[in-house]
């Protein structure tokens, strides 16, 4: 029998003995009586006992210890308390359930953390229907799904997981895209951050002596310990994960100043919802509706693009090196459009990104592989919960529906049985006994001494993680109920959050909880939406009557899916471009023929927009790399420039593209559209010099 089974066997039967018992308990009992100590001499069990001790406090499973007034190891006396063990029954509304029903039947199969997804599930929802055998579910549908994208990232993802939980340092090969270069990187593994459609991880690097983000797409090759040694670090106390999921590009790095931007009355109300987080808004300007928007900042570029982004409404007034900075960006914006393009020659064909490792070598992520394994102890908890209620109950379990809920293979399935029945602590006082029987079938036969597995475990670390991140990456977009209460019920049954066990998913951008709240009601309630709606690439407000279907998020944040009557056709609007919404009292019935799930594998993936036109855009050497990483490359150049083409249906939203890049892109045809972009940058020349803060 291979030592890890031996070990499993042996802590489960240790904690029926102690759940069984009821009493304080010597070691020296515990050695007599638990599944496989009792061949053991004194310093191996000692050895062993200690081990099994660590190994299930790792997995939040503590024991009692009383020690003697006289201090002798001998005298030390164990006990697992219930509590320690059982997960507190969470009464959950029927609302909450059916939200349940939809994230996790929408995340079954699109999410790193898919497989302790199902465990937690199977856990939290002990006693009712599973939720993921429920209906298929079409009022939300996911472009981003927390999935980890390709084998080789998931073995990245997988390992580095496994570190923050060992608290083990780590080692591995890193592509800085500052700087393009690529070099060795030890890291103490701190919390794996969600953000964007991508993995980051956040740790200590020994070579910078301070806290560094790493995107797992950027990690090349395999990820490996540093030491052999059981842990090689302890998390500072006062590491705080939210602080990384709370920051926007512009913030990314060691801060070097506070930005003043000018924002108009016009879209004053949107910058100070979806940005407001990320600084303050100020009364400014001689309208009474403008603002000054105050942000700390660590990238000069990624503020200036964001600025440039929002058109002639926003402007850098301070400091005085940042606004000259902008300037300067829109001189050279402004120059580069201007007569015809001059452009390295070309070198290269297409590649696929950075050292041959962007987003053709990593896929879009659509049907990863399991990123995420579950400890077998989990599993076998689970297993064991779900054979003993069966068995009492005088049930028959058909072993392929139990197979596809724990995703387990055949074998894997036999060779948990075989564990399970292991499980004893002597004299015959087994857990339970269970066969595979020709038919498929499985029987039964549950032990009075089965009690520790009668009742649902408490989650496990990955499995509570896996629950929480699930809920925290759908957020308010359930239109059958919150995900709120759910969350709070679970955090609260669990008696700590899960987001400081390492892992957190950060807020989309631009996210808005009462404009989902709103638009969600609607869904579920089949009433027609009414909304005042900024169309960013026009720069003017429409109000708009429709028929909701499915709330969808994407690459660029949530939408919601819809027909519109007076375009009679289907039309996807922003959250975050919502001024105000409001549920109307007219109904409506489903057309049978709007699926709004539609594009989900299209524009909410890729970030490409369906397009009617396309443009090639030379990109400049210092923003090169990125382009590699992010899109295709359809030359290279002499000088490190590559050439791009980018699908626009509108010439207004290719300029604001094009304006975000801050001068590294140039638009090298349709004439047309590089007219446009010139056009475009000399009346922000022209407008920025009388911009003053108040």
């Amino acid at each position: 029998m291979a030592k890890d089974t031996e070990k499993l066997i042996r802590q489960l039967s240790l904690i029926s003995y102690l759940m069984a018992e009821r009493r304080p308990v010597t070691a020296q009992e515990i050695r007599r009586d638990v599944e496989g100590y009792s061949a053991m001499n004194e310093d191996a069990f000692a050895r062993r006992f200690y081990a099994d001790r660590s190994e299930l406090e790792a997995l939040r499973i503590y024991l009692s210890i009383e020690k003697p007034v006289d201090g002798l190891v001998e005298q030390e006396t164990y006990s697992l308390a219930p509590e320690n063990f059982h997960l507190p029954p969470i009464e959950f509304t029927d609302q909450e359930l059916a939200a349940l029903h939809t994230a996790l039947q929408l995340l079954d199969g699109e999410f790193a953390y898919a497989e302790p997804l199902r465990l937690a599930l199977q856990q939290i929802s002990w006693g009712r229907p599973s939720p993921l055998s429920s209906p298929e579910q079409h009022t939300v549908a996911l472009g981003i799904t927390g999935s980890a994208g390709g084998h080789e990232l998931s073995q990245r993802l997988a390992k580095i997981e496994t570190a923050i939980f060992r608290r083990k340092t780590i080692v591995f090969d890193y592509y800085t895209m500052e700087r393009g270069e690529l070099g060795t990187r030890r890291v103490d593994a701190y919390q794996l951050l969600f953000q964007g459609g991508q993995f980051y991880l956040v740790g200590y690097s020994h070579e910078r002596r301070a806290i560094r983000v790493f995107r797992l797409s950027r990690i090349r090759g395999k990820v490996g310990y540093a030491t052999k040694a059981e842990h090689d670090f302890q998390r500072p106390a006062d590491f705080d994960p939210r602080a990384y999921a709370g920051r926007i590009d512009w913030q990314f790095g060691d801060p070097v100043g506070t930005a003043e931007v000018w924002i108009g009355r016009r879209i004053a109300w949107q910058i100070e919802r979806h940005f407001g987080r990320y600084g303050e808004m100020r009364a400014g300007g001689e309208d009474d509706g403008d603002r000054v928007f105050v942000t700390p900042y660590a990238n000069a570029r990624q503020l200036i693009a964001w600025v440039l982004g929002l058109g002639e409404h926003a402007r850098i007034v301070g400091p005085p090196e940042l606004a000259d900075e902008m300037r300067e960006r829109v001189e050279l914006l402004a120059r580069r459009h201007t007569g015809e393009p001059q452009i390295a020659a070309v070198t290269g064909a297409e590649r696929a990104g950075a050292d041959g490792a962007g987003p053709a070598a990593e896929g879009n992520g659509h049907h990863p592989d399991g990123a995420i394994r579950p400890e077998r102890f989990a599993r076998l908890v689970t297993l064991a919960s779900i054979l003993i209620d069966a068995g009492r109950a005088g049930r028959r379990i058909d072993a392929r529906e139990l197979r596809h809920s724990l995703k387990v293979s055949e074998q894997e399935l036999r060779e948990d049985i075989s564990v399970l029945n292991l499980v004893n602590f002597g004299a015959g006082t087994y857990v339970l006994y269970a066969e595979l029987g020709d038919d498929g079938m499985i029987e039964v036969e549950p032990e009075p001494y089965g009690d520790s597995f009668a009742r649902p475990a408490r989650l496990l670390p990955v499995e509570a993680k896996a629950l929480v991140a699930a809920i925290d990456l759908i957020g308010e977009h359930i239109p059958e109920g919150s995900l709120t209460s759910v969350r709070e019920k679970v955090v609260a049954a669990l008696g700590e959050d899960p987001v400081h066990e390492g892992l957190q998913i950060a807020a989309p951008g631009g996210d808005d909880a009462e404009i989902a709240a709103v638009v969600s009601s609607a869904i579920a309630q089949r009433h027609m939406l009414s909304f005042e709606y900024y169309k960013e690439n026009e720069d003017e407000f429409s109000t708009r009557t429709v028929e909701p279907y499915a709330l969808i998020n994407g690459r660029e944040g949530w939408y919601v899916a819809t027909f519109d009557p007076s375009r009679g056709d289907v039309r996807h609007f922003r959250l975050d471009r919502f001024k105000s919404a409001a549920v109307t009292a007219e109904s409506f019935e489903p057309r049978p023929d709007v699926d709004p799930a539609a594009d989900v594998d299209g524009w909410p993936r890729t970030g490409e927009v369906p397009a009617s036109r396309r443009a090639r855009v030379w990109i400049s050497p210092e923003r090169a790399r990125w382009a590699r990483e992010e899109r295709t490359v359809t030359e290279e150049l002499a000088d490190g420039a590559v050439v791009v083409e980018r699908g626009f249906a509108s010439l207004r939203y290719l300029v604001r593209d094009v304006l975000k890049e801050a001068g590294d892109a140039v638009v090298l045809e349709p004439d047309d559209a590089r007219a446009a972009v010139r056009e475009a940058a000399e009346a922000i020349r022209t407008d920025i010099a009388p911009v003053t803060a108040a």
